[in-house]
């Protein structure tokens, strides 16, 4: 497989490439494009210019030798938390080139096996005039808060009498909706600048993702892990006097540590003996709407550990069960009154060239047949309170409202 990367003599943004190419496909009846925007693969964006996604399970891809940084294309595509959503459980497709635009802006027309147009025609497509996409959406309609108050009770409680140590618990809003999802993913990355957004979509449905979380990197042997728990209300682009508040706080640190720990077990059962280490701890970050708490874990694979092996030891993400995972799995079934689909599950792009990078899927439209479903919860602990945890939904949930009204971030 020959891997191939020409740089472009056009300064558009991935957004707006984004846009372009939607409204080039729809017009023709060409597939949607696909792509992951934010920070993936020391990239800003990658998009599939066009690309068929399918229900499948989740892909082998052989890995090729590539230049550094270099995509080529790839498997785009997401893995579900469970089958219980109006989404397929799973679905992929495959792209022999890409658009990768590096840290510095500049954008590349890559392939695989000599796949895709000419320069020429790229650049001309992409500075193209395109009409732009529209959506429409009603407002958001919300679960009881004494669900999610009595499932919060419930769970303290759980973890009173010693069934474990922490649990993420959510609730589930819904919305109708009309339109371009295209047109929503492209509003949402330009004005919410989330770090791993991501977009795919079929004749099943589309998956609209603003995720500020890693949940896998793996590039070659070596694997990264960035688990986010901890969370306060950012009420403006500078420091509010909650960041510092957030790495104060006794109870989204523990929340933090455990789930960090969680990860370095998930890792270390597919990981080299003694490989396992945590480079950045308790680290705050924002994101929209909300500061969080993120730690970094990172490991080299053991030789004969494939990516649907290390899937197998860390999904579903630890940062959206809890500790232990398995009494966390069982009481979440319990406890959430519906199930989660794809929201909590992960979302990204498998490389043979550059490797495997998926995010954990939250801040998720899930649309299909005139409708969004959106997953929203956090962590509990022993020191949660049920008003606090169902405000921090509503903040959460806050700038994705917006987006789908189509109000000023």
């Amino acid at each position: 497989m020959r891997v191939t990367s020409r740089a472009l003599r056009t300064d558009v943004t991935p957004a707006r490439a984004f846009s372009v190419l939607a409204h080039h496909n729809a017009s023709r009846g060409l597939p949607p494009p696909a792509m992951v925007s934010g920070d993936w693969f020391s990239s800003r964006a990658v998009i599939a210019p066009s690309l068929e996604v399918s229900p499948t399970g989740f892909p082998a891809c052989p890995e090729v030798d590539a230049p550094p940084d270099v995509i080529g294309g790839g498997w785009f595509g997401y893995l579900a938390y469970d089958d219980s959503g109006p989404l397929p459980a799973s679905a992929w497709g495959w792209a022999d080139h890409v658009l990768r635009w590096s840290p510095s802006g500049t954008c590349y027309l890559e392939s695989l096996d000599g796949g895709g147009p000419s320069l020429s025609t790229m650049e001309s497509l992409l500075t193209s005039p395109a009409p732009a996409l529209s959506w429409t959406a009603g407002p958001l309609r919300r679960p009881l808060p004494s669900e999610h108050r009595d499932a919060v009770k419930a769970c303290v409680h759980a973890i009173e009498a010693g069934e474990l140590f922490q649990a993420n618990i959510c609730s589930r809003f819904t919305v109708s909706f009309s339109g371009s999802p295209a047109a929503l993913f492209a509003a949402g990355v330009s004005t919410l600048d989330p770090r791993r957004a991501a977009f795919v979509s079929g004749e099943w449905g589309s998956v609209v993702s603003f995720s500020p979380e890693l949940f896998l990197a793996r590039h070659g042997r070596s694997v990264r892990s960035t688990p986010i728990k901890g969370t306060l209300p950012r009420r403006g682009p500078d420091d509010d006097g909650n960041a510092l508040l957030l790495r104060q706080s006794v109870k989204d640190v523990a929340e933090n540590v455990m789930i960090t720990d969680l990860v370095r077990n998930d890792l270390g059962r597919v990981c080299e003996v003694g490989s396992v280490t945590v480079p950045s701890l308790l680290r705050v970050r924002p994101a929209p709407g909300v500061w969080h708490l993120d730690s970094t874990v990172t490991g080299t694979l053991r030789p004969s550990v494939s990516d649907g092996l290390l899937l197998e030891a860390t999904f579903p993400p630890g940062s959206v069960t809890g500790a232990p995972k398995i009494r966390a799995l069982d009481l979440i079934a319990a406890l959430e009154p519906c199930g989660r689909g794809v929201y909590t599950g992960a979302i990204g792009l498998l490389s043979p060239a550059a490797g495997l990078e998926l995010n954990v899927a939250i801040r998720t439209f899930e649309i299909a047949a005139g409708r969004i479903e959106l997953g929203v919860g956090g962590g509990i602990t022993a020191d949660s309170d049920p008003e606090a945890e169902w405000q921090e939904c509503l903040h959460k949930a806050a700038p994705l409202e917006r987006l789908l009204a189509g109000v000023e971030q």
